[in-house]
């Protein structure tokens, strides 16, 4: 057998359609694209139109709003992440584990509204944690592990003005 002979199974490829190659082709003149107008030219994509009807979106109702007072923005670190960093020796186990740890062990890059904990992966080291959140999950995991979980009470705009 030679490279030569290596063919496509028949049937498999399609040949492309050959557009704006004569009026005998079924092709031909504006090349399946319809008359003139905006959709006859290139770069046109006019998402969301419906023929000059109301759109969909402007149709539905508004409803709801976010509350960016409230809103805190927490640095979600798993279990597994953890683990590594104190296998690696980036982090101490001995040690409570809190905002300041994780950015020393460059889990963290930086503090934001503090560090939420999740349940990924497995923890095997005895840690205690320091945290602004936790899942349930992550809490039964650490301390099946023998450590502990703290949640630290978040600070608000107030406390923190004040």
């Amino acid at each position: 057998m030679k490279l030569t002979d290596i063919r496509d199974n028949a049937g498999a490829a399609r040949s492309a359609k050959r557009v704006g190659r004569g009026i005998g082709s079924g092709k031909g003149k504006t090349g399946g694209r319809g008359g003139k107008g905006q959709t006859a030219r290139s770069g046109v994509a006019i998402n969301g139109f419906e023929g000059g009807q109301m759109p969909l979106y402007r149709r539905l109702p508004k409803r709801g709003f976010t509350n960016a007072k409230f809103t805190r923005d927490y640095n979600e670190v798993s279990l597994g992440r953890v683990q590594a960093a104190i296998d690696a020796g980036r982090l101490d186990a001995g040690q409570t584990v809190d905002v300041a740890a994780l950015i020393e062990a460059g889990i963290v890059r930086r503090a934001r509204d503090g560090v939420r904990l999740l349940s990924d992966g497995e923890i095997k080291a005895k840690v205690g944690f320091a945290v602004a959140g936790a899942s349930k999950a992550a809490i039964a995991k650490v301390e099946k592990a023998g450590g502990s979980v703290t949640v630290l009470a978040a600070q608000t705009e107030a406390a923190t003005a004040s």
